[in-house]
Protein backbone atom coordinates (compact mmCIF):
# COMPACT_ATOMS: atom_id res chain seq x y z
CA UNK A 1 0.00 0.00 0.00
CA UNK A 2 2.71 2.22 1.21
CA UNK A 3 4.65 1.17 -2.37
CA UNK A 4 1.30 2.26 -4.25
CA UNK A 5 1.08 5.93 -2.79
CA UNK A 6 4.47 7.02 -3.54
CA UNK A 7 4.01 5.84 -6.99
CA UNK A 8 0.65 7.68 -7.65
CA UNK A 9 2.16 10.82 -6.10
CA UNK A 10 5.33 10.79 -8.40
CA UNK A 11 2.98 10.14 -11.59
CA UNK A 12 0.92 13.05 -10.40
CA UNK A 13 3.76 15.23 -9.36
CA UNK A 14 4.69 16.26 -13.40
CA UNK A 15 1.45 16.75 -15.80
CA UNK A 16 1.76 18.01 -19.29
CA UNK A 17 1.43 21.92 -19.75
CA UNK A 18 -0.89 23.19 -22.36
CA UNK A 19 -0.03 26.24 -24.02
CA UNK A 20 -0.32 28.68 -26.86
CA UNK A 21 2.67 31.38 -28.23
CA UNK A 22 1.49 34.03 -30.24
CA UNK A 23 3.00 37.32 -31.01
CA UNK A 24 1.74 40.80 -30.80
CA UNK A 25 -0.52 40.80 -33.76
CA UNK A 26 -2.34 37.14 -32.51
CA UNK A 27 -0.75 35.26 -35.15
CA UNK A 28 0.99 31.78 -33.67
CA UNK A 29 4.79 31.48 -33.34
CA UNK A 30 5.79 28.52 -35.50
CA UNK A 31 8.80 27.18 -33.91
CA UNK A 32 9.17 28.39 -30.34
CA UNK A 33 11.47 27.10 -27.88
CA UNK A 34 9.73 26.00 -24.78
CA UNK A 35 12.34 24.51 -22.26
CA UNK A 36 11.96 23.88 -18.36
CA UNK A 37 14.46 26.51 -16.48
CA UNK A 38 16.91 24.76 -15.22
CA UNK A 39 16.88 21.57 -17.67
CA UNK A 40 17.41 22.16 -21.02
CA UNK A 41 17.24 17.97 -21.60
CA UNK A 42 13.21 18.99 -20.42
CA UNK A 43 11.40 21.02 -23.34
CA UNK A 44 9.27 21.28 -26.55
CA UNK A 45 8.96 23.64 -29.83
CA UNK A 46 5.52 25.05 -30.48
CA UNK A 47 3.58 23.93 -33.78
CA UNK A 48 1.69 24.97 -36.67
CA UNK A 49 -0.80 26.57 -34.43
CA UNK A 50 1.61 27.75 -31.86
CA UNK A 51 0.53 25.36 -29.24
CA UNK A 52 3.27 23.24 -26.91
CA UNK A 53 2.73 20.77 -24.58
CA UNK A 54 5.91 20.50 -21.72
CA UNK A 55 6.18 17.33 -19.17
CA UNK A 56 6.74 19.97 -15.86
CA UNK A 57 4.21 20.45 -12.92
CA UNK A 58 2.27 23.69 -12.24
CA UNK A 59 3.98 26.94 -10.83
CA UNK A 60 7.49 25.47 -12.96
CA UNK A 61 9.55 27.74 -14.16
CA UNK A 62 9.92 28.06 -18.52
CA UNK A 63 11.60 29.40 -20.66
CA UNK A 64 10.07 30.74 -24.13
CA UNK A 65 12.27 31.80 -26.70
CA UNK A 66 12.34 32.81 -30.20
CA UNK A 67 14.63 34.52 -32.99
CA UNK A 68 13.59 38.04 -33.23
CA UNK A 69 11.68 38.13 -30.40
CA UNK A 70 12.48 39.11 -26.11
CA UNK A 71 12.99 35.76 -24.40
CA UNK A 72 10.28 35.14 -21.76
CA UNK A 73 10.13 33.33 -18.30
CA UNK A 74 7.18 32.88 -16.73
CA UNK A 75 5.68 29.80 -14.38
CA UNK A 76 3.66 27.06 -16.25
CA UNK A 77 0.25 27.28 -15.87
CA UNK A 78 -2.84 25.06 -17.48
CA UNK A 79 -4.24 26.63 -20.46
CA UNK A 80 -1.49 29.69 -20.88
CA UNK A 81 -0.89 32.19 -23.16
CA UNK A 82 2.64 33.56 -24.05
CA UNK A 83 2.21 36.88 -26.12
CA UNK A 84 5.85 37.48 -27.33
CA UNK A 85 7.32 40.95 -28.16
CA UNK A 86 9.33 41.60 -30.92
CA UNK A 87 13.32 42.27 -30.04
CA UNK A 88 14.00 45.89 -31.38
CA UNK A 89 17.23 47.21 -31.11
CA UNK A 90 18.92 50.13 -32.20
CA UNK A 91 20.82 49.66 -35.81
CA UNK A 92 23.93 52.25 -35.08
CA UNK A 93 26.44 51.65 -37.79
CA UNK A 94 25.34 48.75 -39.52
CA UNK A 95 25.74 47.47 -42.91
CA UNK A 96 23.20 45.39 -45.11
CA UNK A 97 24.98 42.72 -46.71
CA UNK A 98 21.69 41.71 -49.03
CA UNK A 99 21.55 38.13 -46.50
CA UNK A 100 21.27 39.84 -42.99
CA UNK A 101 22.24 42.86 -41.14
CA UNK A 102 26.06 42.90 -39.71
CA UNK A 103 28.29 45.32 -37.71
CA UNK A 104 30.73 47.55 -39.65
CA UNK A 105 33.43 46.31 -37.12
CA UNK A 106 32.46 42.49 -38.30
CA UNK A 107 32.24 42.96 -41.59
CA UNK A 108 35.71 41.73 -43.56
CA UNK A 109 34.14 42.39 -47.14
CA UNK A 110 35.73 45.75 -49.25
CA UNK A 111 32.85 48.27 -49.09
CA UNK A 112 33.33 51.98 -49.32
CA UNK A 113 30.64 55.02 -48.67
CA UNK A 114 30.27 58.45 -49.64
CA UNK A 115 28.24 60.51 -47.85
CA UNK A 116 26.20 63.16 -49.16
CA UNK A 117 27.81 65.96 -47.52
CA UNK A 118 30.84 64.93 -49.15
CA UNK A 119 30.24 64.96 -52.92
CA UNK A 120 29.00 68.88 -52.19
CA UNK A 121 32.41 69.47 -51.40
CA UNK A 122 33.07 70.39 -54.70
CA UNK A 123 31.40 71.69 -57.71
CA UNK A 124 30.92 69.49 -60.37
CA UNK A 125 28.28 68.71 -63.36
CA UNK A 126 27.53 65.05 -62.51
CA UNK A 127 28.06 62.05 -59.76
CA UNK A 128 31.04 60.80 -61.29
CA UNK A 129 32.96 64.01 -61.09
CA UNK A 130 32.10 64.51 -57.78
CA UNK A 131 33.08 60.79 -56.53
CA UNK A 132 36.70 61.33 -57.91
CA UNK A 133 39.79 61.12 -55.86
CA UNK A 134 36.83 60.03 -52.66
CA UNK A 135 37.37 56.25 -52.66
CA UNK A 136 40.07 54.00 -52.95
CA UNK A 137 40.83 51.25 -55.44
CA UNK A 138 38.38 53.31 -57.70
CA UNK A 139 39.56 54.83 -60.84
CA UNK A 140 36.93 57.44 -62.51
CA UNK A 141 37.80 58.86 -66.14
CA UNK A 142 36.65 60.87 -68.61
CA UNK A 143 35.65 58.97 -71.63
CA UNK A 144 37.27 61.96 -73.87
CA UNK A 145 38.23 65.20 -73.83
CA UNK A 146 35.27 66.78 -75.52
CA UNK A 147 33.89 69.07 -72.35
CA UNK A 148 30.26 67.40 -71.01
CA UNK A 149 31.52 63.89 -72.18
CA UNK A 150 30.50 61.14 -69.92
CA UNK A 151 32.79 59.92 -67.17
CA UNK A 152 33.96 55.91 -66.58
CA UNK A 153 34.14 54.24 -63.44
CA UNK A 154 36.96 51.10 -63.27
CA UNK A 155 36.41 49.56 -59.91
CA UNK A 156 39.93 47.82 -58.87
CA UNK A 157 41.31 47.57 -62.11
CA UNK A 158 39.22 46.87 -65.61
CA UNK A 159 36.85 43.90 -65.31
CA UNK A 160 36.95 40.72 -67.91
CA UNK A 161 33.08 39.93 -67.82
CA UNK A 162 31.11 41.66 -70.61
CA UNK A 163 32.45 45.04 -70.44
CA UNK A 164 34.50 46.80 -67.47
CA UNK A 165 31.59 48.99 -66.25
CA UNK A 166 30.37 48.13 -62.68
CA UNK A 167 26.49 47.18 -62.01
CA UNK A 168 24.68 50.42 -60.91
CA UNK A 169 21.89 50.15 -58.56
CA UNK A 170 20.00 53.60 -57.76
CA UNK A 171 17.27 52.75 -54.79
CA UNK A 172 17.24 49.81 -54.95
CA UNK A 173 16.84 49.64 -58.84
CA UNK A 174 19.05 48.91 -61.13
CA UNK A 175 20.25 51.22 -64.01
CA UNK A 176 21.45 50.58 -67.26
CA UNK A 177 23.90 53.47 -68.77
CA UNK A 178 25.62 55.02 -65.88
CA UNK A 179 24.43 57.84 -63.37
CA UNK A 180 25.38 60.48 -65.41
CA UNK A 181 21.25 61.90 -65.23
CA UNK A 182 21.83 62.08 -61.32
CA UNK A 183 21.79 65.70 -59.80
CA UNK A 184 25.37 65.33 -57.09
CA UNK A 185 23.34 67.48 -54.84
CA UNK A 186 19.67 64.86 -55.24
CA UNK A 187 22.60 62.18 -53.59
CA UNK A 188 22.04 61.08 -49.93
CA UNK A 189 24.68 58.49 -49.92
CA UNK A 190 26.78 56.54 -52.62
CA UNK A 191 27.93 52.92 -51.25
CA UNK A 192 30.78 51.22 -53.47
CA UNK A 193 30.69 47.15 -53.30
CA UNK A 194 34.31 46.56 -54.31
CA UNK A 195 35.47 42.41 -54.00
CA UNK A 196 33.54 39.47 -54.88
CA UNK A 197 32.45 38.45 -50.97
CA UNK A 198 30.37 41.81 -51.09
CA UNK A 199 28.64 41.65 -54.18
CA UNK A 200 28.22 38.01 -54.49
CA UNK A 201 24.51 38.61 -54.04
CA UNK A 202 24.21 40.73 -57.48
CA UNK A 203 25.34 37.93 -59.75
CA UNK A 204 27.27 37.83 -62.66
CA UNK A 205 25.98 41.44 -63.74
CA UNK A 206 28.20 42.44 -60.28
CA UNK A 207 31.75 41.37 -61.72
CA UNK A 208 32.92 44.72 -62.04
CA UNK A 209 32.10 46.31 -58.83
CA UNK A 210 28.70 47.57 -57.60
CA UNK A 211 28.19 51.08 -57.19
CA UNK A 212 24.55 51.82 -54.62
CA UNK A 213 23.40 54.74 -54.74
CA UNK A 214 20.51 55.88 -52.39
CA UNK A 215 18.75 59.22 -53.20
CA UNK A 216 17.33 62.11 -50.88
CA UNK A 217 13.90 61.94 -49.80
CA UNK A 218 11.43 64.13 -47.97
CA UNK A 219 11.15 64.29 -44.17
CA UNK A 220 8.36 65.02 -41.77
CA UNK A 221 9.11 68.39 -39.79
CA UNK A 222 9.29 72.30 -41.00
CA UNK A 223 9.78 72.29 -44.92
CA UNK A 224 12.61 74.20 -45.71
CA UNK A 225 14.41 75.89 -49.19
CA UNK A 226 17.79 75.14 -49.97
CA UNK A 227 19.02 77.00 -53.21
CA UNK A 228 22.73 75.80 -55.18
CA UNK A 229 23.88 77.17 -58.10
CA UNK A 230 27.06 77.60 -60.38
CA UNK A 231 27.53 78.55 -63.85
CA UNK A 232 30.62 78.08 -66.60
CA UNK A 233 31.46 78.16 -70.01
CA UNK A 234 33.28 75.52 -72.69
Amino acid sequence: MLLLTLMVSMTTKAQGILGTVTDDQGEPVIGASVVEKGNTQNGTVTDLDGRFTINVSAGTPITISFIGYVTQELKATQGMTVVMREDTQMLNDVVIIGYGVQKKSVVTASISKVDGDALNTVRASTINDALKGKVSGVQITQASGQPGSGSQIKIRGIGSVNNSDPLYIVDGMPVDGGIDYLNPTDIASVEILKDAASAAIYGARAANGVVLVTTRSGKKGQASVTYSGSYGWQ
